[in-house]
């Protein structure tokens, strides 16, 4: 199982680890916030030096009722950082995570090499036809409505039966235009109920029918520390621990925070896993 990065081949064998590096004032997770070019390189350099496969840039935080950003605001955060990573770190491979094809397009012209859509296509009309001509790999998650609303639309006839129809009738609209590497993700805690979180993670495996590669991300989200009772500052243990579940039930991409937990993560798990 591959995905063509411009040219460069990934090979899922052996899972990869996506390091997310927000350049937003109001992400989740304080500590993943970056403001500066400076910042934006040290924390990148980080994460390359750690292991990381891919580095995820996000300009518009998508957690549940996060304020809108202007599509102009997206632009003007991310750009810069992209074309100053490349600049610097040639070799790095990037992610763009938006939902808006005019930034997933500007980004991949700026050096991105992959395109990641929480919204699954939903909020951009234009987002597949864009993606398609590009000729990146494109992460086409499962999501409902908007961040401002999402958590009310939790009611489904049956969690996994109904994700994956949408999945799978999306991945045929893709097709149709054009568009050859696609990479699952479930989105957890979009749409879903703490409850239905851990319900699909327990499924998990039932998503391999598609045949694709599947990215997990659940680094330090609320499914985590609600259940145990911590603040979400706390959560990395718990984190590496839905990590390694996501890893044994077959999950390709772990999108995290802390890379280089996650490559521990990997590491022993491939390793018990050639026994």
């Amino acid at each position: 199982m591959t995905i063509n990065c411009r040219g460069k081949l990934i090979d899922f064998k052996i899972p990869k680890v996506m390091g997310i590096l927000n350049i937003t004032p109001d992400s989740f997770f304080e500590r993943s916030r970056y403001d500066t070019l400076d910042k934006v390189l040290s924390q990148t350099e980080k994460m390359l030096e750690e292991g990381a496969a891919f580095i995820d840039i996000g300009g518009h935080s998508t957690r549940p009722n996060a304020s809108p950003v202007s599509e102009e605001e997206e632009l003007r955060r991310v750009i810069p950082a992209i074309e100053e990573i490349i600049r610097r770190f040639p070799d790095a491979l990037i992610s763009i995570d938006t939902f808006r094809a005019k930034v997933a397009r500007e980004s991949v012209f700026a050096g991105a090499v992959m395109i990641n859509d929480v919204m699954g296509g939903n909020l951009d009309e234009e987002m597949f036809e864009t993606t398609a001509g590009l000729n990146v790999p494109y992460v086409l998650m499962h999501s409902r409505g908007t961040p401002e609303n999402m958590n009310q639309l939790t009611n489904y006839d049956d969690l996994v039966m109904d994700i994956l129809d949408d999945l799978q009738q999306k991945v045929y609209q893709l097709r149709q235009l054009g568009q050859k590497d696609i990479i699952l993700d479930l989105g957890f805690g979009f749409a879903k109920t703490t409850d239905q979180n851990f319900h699909l993670l327990n499924r998990l495996e039932a998503f391999n029918i598609m045949g694709l590669p599947m990215l997990v991300g659940v680094s330090r989200k609320s499914m985590i520390w609600r259940k145990l009772e911590i603040s979400h500052m706390d959560a990395l243990n718990g984190t590496t621990v839905m990590n390694t579940i996501s890893l044994m039930k077959g999950a390709n991409i772990l999108r995290v925070h802390e890379v280089r937990e996650a490559i521990e993560a990997v590491k022993l798990v491939e390793w018990t896993k050639s026994l």
